[in-house]
């Protein structure tokens, strides 16, 4: 447990803590505000999500990184309660997105920057863990007759495909900052 916290308490560049907080602050409003305004098309919603999700891995040390683990899925159902369809399935997976997205999260900074895999190769493993887990869980649900079909292609592939290319847009959005940063 000492060791996972180390990981999660690592960033890629020295931040001044008041920076930050407010980093932390509008990351977190934009994950938020997102799937909650904006939640179609789902592959543009979902890289801007993920987007995130990297950055928090980049930028974020040790809890700080919970707000963007679990904002987003949380607004997706506040979405559905308040402009609807709500559907009760997105809270039966509710806590397995956060596990998925801890995943995304805690893989990709223990792989690239604790132990400085290449940037693109820690980003494909992290998120083939991610959609692995989302697309089991799915499975098991939908085989349990707990949840319709259609979940299996947007726990499946389309997680994977928004996590690769919401790596990318952090990629470009990290390379920006840093040269900003200079």
């Amino acid at each position: 447990m000492k060791e996972a916290y180390a990981t999660l308490d690592q960033t890629s560049y020295e931040f001044k803590e008041k920076y930050e907080n407010i980093e932390l602050v509008v990351c977190s409003i934009l994950a938020f505000t997102i799937p909650l305004l904006f939640p179609q098309p789902q592959l543009l919603t979902g890289t801007l999500v993920n987007a995130f999700l990297i950055m928090a891995a980049l930028h974020f040390r040790g809890w700080k990184v919970l707000p963007l683990v679990m904002l987003p899925s949380m607004a997706a159902v506040l979405n559905g309660v308040l402009f609807g369809p709500f559907t009760v399935s997105l809270l039966y997976m509710m806590p397995f997105i956060w596990l998925g997205n801890f995943a995304l999260v805690y893989l990709f900074k223990r792989l690239h920057i604790a132990n400085k895999t290449d940037y693109f190769l820690a980003l494909g493993v992290s998120a083939l863990a991610k959609a692995g887990l989302l697309f089991g869980v799915a499975y098991l649900l939908v085989e349990a007759g707990i949840l319709p079909t259609m979940f299996l292609t947007a726990m499946g592939l389309l997680q994977l495909g928004t996590a690769i290319t919401g790596g990318i847009v952090a990629f470009g959005m990290r390379s920006a900052y840093v040269h900003l940063l200079k």
